[in-house]
């Protein structure tokens, strides 16, 4: 085992913790363990928009596809509460705990291939955040972009009411510099989260009277 390999709490399948292993043992054999995903909301346009992280095309999962706006694993020890810190790292953003709206937990199961299983306990927030998308620090080697998509169009979009609808944001040049630019989004685009995931964000955002 690499001796800087990240380390984390697995469980059963019931949430009963049954120790710790290192990322590659839990990915290999498809343990179950816990992740922090936070959404964010920005009310800066007409519409409610939802920001989409582009992958770092390094990653071992999900490389160079859209996702979560903020996201990452919870090492060997940690709480929920302490996943805030991916807000920081990953886009610069230091928000208290109590500011997140809680969605829920939704355990999601991704068979990628006999030697990479993803088995995770999705501890899902949301955070409210108007500000600019160029203002936001992006992690180098974590994410090579953002961009905002209406709530109501991704809504559609995976629910497949419509085949692609339109994102606007940042996308990390081959000169590291961060270029505007607009796409038009596919559900190939995505990280593919089922649909009841989605669902559990869109339920949480409707349920919001700043959503409206």
């Amino acid at each position: 085992m690499n001796q800087s390999e990240e380390m984390f709490d697995i469980y059963d399948e019931k949430m009963n913790r049954l120790g710790v292993a290192p990322r590659s043992e839990v990915h290999a054999k498809g343990l179950w363990h816990r992740t922090f995903q936070c959404w964010i909301v920005s009310l800066e346009g007409k519409e409610p928009s939802l920001l989409l992280q582009l992958r770092h095309p390094e990653k071992d999962l999900f490389p160079n596809l859209l996702d979560i706006s903020c996201a990452g694993h919870l090492a060997a020890g940690e709480t929920t509460e302490d996943g805030v810190r991916e807000l920081e790292e990953e886009l610069g953003l230091k928000v208290d705990f109590s500011e997140l709206i809680p969605c829920g937990m939704y355990a999601e199961e991704d068979l990628i291939s006999d030697q990479l299983i993803d088995r995770e306990f999705c501890h899902v927030f949301i955070y409210r955040c108007d500000q600019p998308l160029n203002r936001y620090a992006l992690q180098p080697d974590e994410v090579s972009g953002l961009f905002a998509v209406g709530v109501a169009d991704l809504e559609r979009l995976v629910h497949q009411e419509t085949n692609e609808i339109k994102a606007s944001g940042y996308k990390r040049g081959l000169d590291g510099k961060l270029d505007h630019t607009s796409l038009l989004l596919s559900l190939d685009h995505l990280v593919p989260h089922p649909v009841a995931y989605f669902d559990l964000v869109f339920r949480t955002l409707k349920g919001n009277k700043w959503s409206e």
